[in-house]
């Protein structure tokens, strides 16, 4: 059994006490923290390190974004939603699988440089995705994405495939790797599609993960289509009670009727805020989610709208343009951002030991370097990690024991490699679009 000391350091450890050590000590043996605060002077462990100047917290997750399009990063610029999305449908209908590799790859390497320990992925290829995770030693929740309008289009794997990836990613028995169903959304899936993928979900215990209420447009032709606001149509086919829960993502278009089932079901709405300004899509009420009891966490959303994977980027961001929009610096106090975007996307993924740094809990940790001028002088630690910290302070990440960057240098992935091989790929799809 692995014994890690780490000695000297402040921990934000995120309980429901809001505790916070000074100057202590945590320590990590086989995976998990057996001691926070002193440790025992008769303590024998394989590595000591001093982390004095760092704070300890639990690393970050990230609720909803799709990993491969890195390789999109900055190629569908100032555009609106609804010119965005199609010229980016039109490069990933070019996408291989060993692309997606590689894009997940660049993917994993920013976010754990930037905090980040788990994420909810929806994308195509998951299979090749599943290796980056693996190999990386980050915790996931993984969906591979489809599109069945019911025409004879559709796009992505059948469900039978689906099913299949799913029973051999379980068989597989990696801890780390949790799996959603996944229709794109309900404007791209007909309902009886949708009440088909309820009906697995059922018989193989699954969650599901999609995309809704993204605009405007899509509450109008729902409403045309079913008589119901999208939320409602899917409460109205038993979307939101399947055994893994549901993950809605975005979910910007509501009413108070939909915010009520949301909270009553129980469904999980990750908040991607970089996105949304950046095509200029508007905000929901976020203080009438949070006080009708909707499960919200924090997400990235793709690269190729969010640009960067940053999740402190999405933290500081969901802060201040909650209070802008409230016209209430009241509004979201820096330890409940912070809590959204550890904790909260924890529990949403399935991880539900996650987010919190307790004796017992599994190690997923993050270092961040309190040296640096933008974090002095230190009134208030959380304040400090919400409105100053950046990806770039994080100097350690740790998941189930196992440090997946140690003072700067990533430990499980070929960074070198993996910035080759993207940009190689990433001019070869922009080419083959073009043709």
């Amino acid at each position: 059994m692995t014994t890690i000391h780490l000695r000297n350091l402040d921990i934000v450890t995120l309980d429901e006490q809001g505790t916070i050590h000074r100057q202590a000590d945590l320590v990590v043996a086989d995976g998990f923290i057996t001691h926070l605060g002193q440790a025992p002077d008769t303590l024998q462990a394989d590595e000591i390190i001093d982390a004095s100047g760092r704070v300890a917290l639990p690393g970050l997750v990230n609720a909803h974004c799709h990993s491969p399009m890195t390789l999109l990063r900055g190629w569908a610029e100032d555009m609106y939603f609804p010119e965005w999305l199609p010229k980016v449908w039109r490069a990933e209908n070019q996408l291989t699988g060993p692309d997606i590799y590689w894009g997940a790859a660049l993917a994993a390497c920013e976010m754990i440089r930037t905090g980040t320990i788990a994420f909810n992925d929806m994308y195509f290829f998951m299979d090749r995705v599943a290796e980056v995770v693996s190999e990386s030693g980050m915790k996931a929740a993984l969906t591979w994405g489809f599109f069945d309008p019911g025409d004879g289009t559709a796009v992505g794997p059948a469900l039978e495939q689906t099913i299949e990836w799913i029973k051999a990613t379980h068989a597989r028995g990696n801890s780390r790797i949790k799996t959603y169903l996944g229709p794109h959304s309900p404007y791209t899936c007909s309902q009886t599609t949708l009440e088909r993928v309820v009906e697995i979900a059922h018989e193989l215990g699954q969650g599901i993960h999609l995309h809704l209420s993204e605009s405007q447009e899509q509450v109008d032709q729902s409403l045309k289509r079913y008589g119901l606001r999208p939320v409602q149509h899917l409460n109205s086919i038993g979307v939101f009670e399947v055994p893994g829960g549901c993950i809605a993502a975005h979910t910007i278009y509501i009413d108070g009727q939909d915010i009520e089932i949301l909270a009553k079901k129980g469904v999980c709405v990750p908040h991607c805020p970089i996105t949304y300004m950046k095509l200029a899509m508007p905000f929901f009420s976020f203080k009438a989610n949070l006080q009708a009891g909707v499960k919200m966490c924090l997400g990235t959303d793709g690269p190729a709208s969010n640009a960067d994977m940053d999740m402190f980027a999405v933290i500081r961001q969901t802060a201040l343009t909650q209070k802008l929009l409230q016209v209430d610096p009241t509004m979201m106090p820096a330890d409940t951002v912070l809590r959204l975007a550890t904790q909260a996307g924890a529990k949403a993924l399935g991880f539900t030991d996650s987010g919190v740094l307790k004796v017992g809990a599994p190690a997923d940790l993050i270092l961040v370097n309190l040296d640096a001028p933008h974090l002095r002088p230190v009134h208030n630690l959380i304040a400090n990690l919400v409105h100053s910290a950046k990806g770039s302070d994080v100097t350690d990440v740790m998941v189930d024991g196992q440090w997946l960057m140690r003072n700067r240098e990533l430990k499980t992935l070929d960074e070198d490699r993996i910035l080759y091989e993207v940009e190689t790929r990433a001019k070869a799809l922009v080419e083959r679009v073009k043709q």
